[in-house]
């Protein structure tokens, strides 16, 4: 059976008119039962909250007889007065049980005495019947009403800190603020200032990537919960992460990131904030060359070596080219196998065996491919400073392609 949405309309007008003069001591009777029985208004309804409860009794039994007698009732108004009681149990820090305590309650004393007045009038009892039906109907509206309040009142106050915690990121990221801005600024933003911090950059948060980029990084920063405050910095989204040694949180940050890619500056204090931000983005830069269908997370302080490379990609670039052009001739096939055969000579500092090992191959044809590379590289594979630019022009070509890594890189 489909129950009527606006019972009221199917009593008689009459009715009104015997409800009417129970309204006044019916209100008295609603706000002393709230005072008594609801335990988060057990107070004296004096001053400002006494007068509002008691408004919203008065307006709410009013206008319930006006729908009964058929009266235009404006909605905007009556909407607005218990969407702003839904508002005030927010910003009041409390939860929605209690005035929804209130409304239950409210809608038990008005049926206990309007139903004893319908009696006396003569009512039967399926008009006595739809009464109820039409009281509870309407605490219903106003207590949805009150709910619309609170969910707005909650988003306005979660838009406000999520504001306050930009301008925070700002602040720390520009640099140069004291301690006492600083402080201010993160109490605003309800993020005590934590000993630590690091800076996290994430893929997509380029310049010119707009509210999708900030939606993402907003998403990860829930994902870590209260220690992750979101900013925009210079267009770009950014997170920065309290305590980001700690106990498992390589584990979290990777799983709120699901298979994104990220960099993670340095831990520092708040006052290097800028700093730890810096070597994020350039270990976002690596992370994105090197990121697999899994996504890649790249720690700056974990590859100096590569980002100090990357720092000035031309001349990096340049002395690749310069330094394994003899091999540029060679059948592609061919020139990975030298590059390979390098990069593990390098690394294990000419020891045959430890290069075979890791080749898997005989030391035979480990000798034999180094004296190729000798007849082509000529000088550079005896000199030390040879050697350390073969080193880096192998390290700079591995940050375009990962697998070129030599042996042994972090």
């Amino acid at each position: 059976m489909e129950l009527d949405p606006r019972p009221w309309e199917a009593l008689p007008r009459e009715l009104a008119v015997a409800l009417r003069p129970q309204l006044a001591p019916l209100a008295d009777e609603i706000v002393e039962a709230i005072r008594v029985s609801v335990p988060a208004y057990a107070r004296p309804m004096a001053g400002r909250f006494g007068e509002g409860v008691r408004t919203g009794v008065e307006e709410a039994l009013r206008r319930f007889v006006a729908l009964i007698e058929g009266e235009p009732v404006p909605e905007d108004p009556g909407r607005e007065m218990y969407r702003a009681l839904g508002r005030g149990e927010q910003r009041a820090g409390r939860t929605l049980d209690a005035l929804q305590a209130a409304y239950r309650l409210g809608a038990r004393v008005a049926w206990r005495r309007l139903a004893a007045t319908g009696e006396a009038a003569g009512l039967d009892a399926p008009t006595l019947q739809r009464l109820g039906e039409a009281i509870f109907a309407y605490i219903d509206e106003l207590a949805a009403e009150s709910v619309e309040g609170y969910a707005e009142a909650q988003a306005a106050r979660a838009g406000q800190r999520e504001r306050r915690r930009r301008r925070l990121v700002a602040l720390l990221a520009e640099g140069g603020a004291d301690a006492d801005e600083a402080a201010r600024a993160a109490r605003a933003a309800d993020w005590p200032l934590p000993r630590e911090l690091a800076a996290v950059a994430l893929a997509g948060a380029g310049a010119g990537s707009g509210a999708r980029a900030v939606a993402d990084a907003g998403r990860v920063a829930a994902r870590l919960g209260p220690e992750a405050v979101l900013g925009v910095v210079g267009d770009a989204p950014c997170l920065l992460l309290a305590d980001p040694g700690g106990p498992g949180r390589e584990r979290e940050l990777r799983a709120a990131l699901a298979g994104a890619a990220a960099g993670v500056g340095p831990a520092v204090s708040w006052r290097e904030t800028a700093r730890s931000l810096r070597w994020a983005r350039r270990a976002l830069a690596l992370a994105v060359r090197r990121a697999t269908s899994a996504g890649s997370l790249v720690r700056a302080d974990e590859h100096l070596a590569a980002l100090l490379l990357t720092e000035e990609e031309g001349l990096a670039a340049e002395l690749a080219a310069r330094r394994l052009a003899p091999l540029d001739d060679l059948p592609a096939a061919a020139r990975e196998r030298s590059l390979e055969t390098l990069g593990a000579w390098l690394a294990a500092q000419g020891r045959v065996p430890e290069v075979a090992a890791a080749l898997h191959v005989h030391p035979q044809t480990v000798r034999y491919r180094i004296r190729g590379l000798r007849e082509r590289l000529g000088d550079a594979l005896d000199d030390p400073s040879g050697r350390f630019e073969l080193d880096v022009a192998l390290r700079a070509r591995a940050i375009e392609s990962p697998r070129h890594l030599p042996e042994g890189d972090p």
